[in-house]
């Protein structure tokens, strides 16, 4: 299975920001519901990096008074763990089981993001994979419609 199965749900999740925006505007992003990650572009719309909600308290922590003018780009994760749509579903749950993330973008051959798969997404996924595979064999093995 590959990550364009979970392609709509994952387009529906993706919160983009210019990495020269202020990182007061991916805070006030990161305050909608479900937005744990937001990815940072360049000014051609490819990925160049992402945020988190750890790396705004960490930085918002340093803000003296109200006057936050960091940019984003100061402050994102540079080294992204990423997958196109054509990939394995399978490589990408072993990333994320490997380096323990939760989310990872999702980018075309251009580099610009088209989604983010949750963990919980692509697991849901395999396992249905796995379970339609398991009830194939069973009917095989008992000559279900085979007679």
């Amino acid at each position: 299975m590959m990550p364009q199965h979970v392609l709509a749900r994952a387009r529906e999740r993706l919160t983009t920001i210019d990495a020269t925006a202020p990182v007061t505007e991916a805070a006030d992003r990161m305050a909608k519901p479900h937005v744990d990650l937001v990815v940072v572009c360049d000014s051609d719309g490819r990925m160049v990096g992402v945020v988190t909600k750890t790396n705004i308290v960490g930085q918002v922590r340093q803000c003296l008074g109200g006057a936050c003018t960091t940019s984003v780009a100061d402050i994102m994760v540079r080294d992204v763990v990423s997958c196109g749509p054509d990939g394995s579903l399978q490589d990408v749950w072993s990333a994320m089981k490997g380096t323990g993330l939760q989310r990872v973008p999702v980018v075309d051959g251009h580099g610009r993001p088209v989604g983010i798969i949750y963990a919980r997404d692509a697991l849901q996924h395999l396992l249905r994979e796995v379970e339609d595979e398991e009830a194939l064999l069973r009917d095989y093995v008992l000559g279900i419609g085979y007679r």
